[in-house]
């Protein structure tokens, strides 16, 4: 008896506690209603290769909808699926079973799954209908041929599903590339951030979405992860009401912030070592906003390639450990004009190697300060502040395969209120 009683106190005490209120243009790791996979690769080529895994997990007791996006890397979108949370359940993925065998998560709310076997509850968990879900959840498997669009369009390659046309770069290593949005949702949608009635009909504001992600490698034995980017969102403060503001997914709500979701940093430092332990280098992983709706395009990207690209960005600078300093030259603009400035992440969403073809560095230790922002030509930018542009960042330091340490970059402002300093 005592035993039901203190379950039934418990239970009654977790439902009435919700998440934090939303600290918005922290960026900080707390529940939220959108979750950003910066970036993510694949090896389509090795079974026993690079794959990515992340996860999203409930912060609540009350059951939800998850609305996850496939992105390429250059910003075109190739998958959407929902995945059925029941309270503080956690839903993980492991990218390589969706790309190369087609199997999204199985999850079903409680009218799909009356006998409680695909999404089980816990005591504490609600369990409800989403009739919105019935015929959708749980999905089947993917068809052979959207595999195949799938790996075309994540590789840089031309697809029959869309005409031929292209969705991303094509590095030639046959490896899948690009990132992920995970919103909260009202209903099982098969729309995507990119369709506007997505806005006004389909996306919430519960600040109830926490995650994590790996980067995988079985064959040589090693692996490095961290938080997935938290972003919250808030119907009340002006950073994410008033329209104009930089807000998350501004450039598909023609930046009337009604997504109300609060942006990422537009300014980093990170450290970079090539050598000592880590003799593997360092590398840097970019997530950036090029602030257009991309379509996707003819190919090569070489030919056919968005307006926007390569992004530029207003300041890079490299520094030693004794505080001596290189500045490259670079160009606030994008497309970035032709000539001698370097590009180190010219795509949404890359992986660069510093000390590498697409950014050399004078010194093996030492750190960067990269400002991000930067106005595209002959695009609509924010009006509260046309050259801000957000971003991402992650420091990766390898040992030859040997272990892997990644590390988020700090930010250094928000592009709430964007810092055009350069040192």
């Amino acid at each position: 008896m005592r035993r039901t009683v203190f379950l039934l106190a418990l239970s009654a005490l977790l439902s009435s506690v919700s998440p934090a209120p939303a600290a918005v243009c922290n960026i900080d790791v707390a529940p939220a209603a959108t979750l950003l996979l910066p970036y993510f690769e694949v090896d389509l080529n090795d079974p026993n290769g690079l794959t990515t895994l992340f996860s999203v997990n409930n912060a609540s007791a009350n059951s939800i909808l998850a609305h996850v996006t496939i992105w390429s890397d250059l910003s075109v979108y190739v998958l959407t699926f929902n995945i059925y949370l029941t309270g503080y359940d956690v839903q993980t993925i492991n990218l390589r079973d969706i790309l190369i065998n087609g199997n999204l998560p199985q999850t079903a709310s409680a009218g799909q799954d009356p006998n409680d076997q695909i999404s089980p509850k816990g005591i504490l968990s609600q369990d409800v209908n989403f009739a919105s879900c019935t015929g959708q959840l749980p999905p089947p498997p993917l068809p052979p041929a959207f595999i195949k669009h799938l790996a075309l369009s994540l590789t840089g390659k031309g697809s029959p599903v869309i005409n031929g046309q292209c969705s991303g770069r094509d590095l030639g290593d046959n490896i899948a590339r690009g990132y992920i949005t995970v919103d909260t949702v009202s209903n099982c949608t098969l729309r995507e951030p990119g369709d506007a009635a997505y806005f006004s009909s389909d996306i919430t504001f519960q600040n109830v979405l926490w995650g994590d992600y790996f980067y995988v490698n079985p064959g040589q034995s090693f692996a490095n992860g961290g938080t997935l980017v938290h972003i919250e969102a808030s119907l009340t403060d002006p950073a994410t009401t008033t329209p104009g503001r930089y807000t998350f997914y501004g450039r598909y709500v023609g930046w009337n912030a009604s997504d109300h979701r609060e942006p990422l940093a537009t300014t980093f430092a990170g450290r970079y070592v090539n050598g000592g332990p880590f003799n593997g280098g360092t590398s840097y992983v970019v997530w950036r906003d090029s602030k257009t709706r991309q379509d996707p395009f003819t190919c090569p990207a070489a030919l056919g390639r968005p307006s926007w690209f390569p992004l530029g960005q207003e300041s890079v600078d490299v520094f030693d450990e004794e505080e001596h300093v290189s500045v490259p030259l670079v160009f606030p603009i994008c497309p970035q004009p032709p000539g001698p400035s370097i590009i180190p992440f010219p795509a949404e969403a890359q992986r660069t190697k510093i000390g590498g073809a697409e950014f050399p560095v004078p010194f093996n230790f030492g750190w960067l300060y990269l400002d991000l922002n930067a106005t595209v030509t002959g695009n609509p930018n924010p009006p509260f502040d046309p050259a801000a542009a957000q971003a991402w960042m992650i420091v990766d330091m390898d040992a030859n395969g040997r272990f892997s340490v990644g590390v988020e970059g700090t930010r250094l402002d928000s592009a709430c209120a964007p810092n055009h300093v350069v040192p």
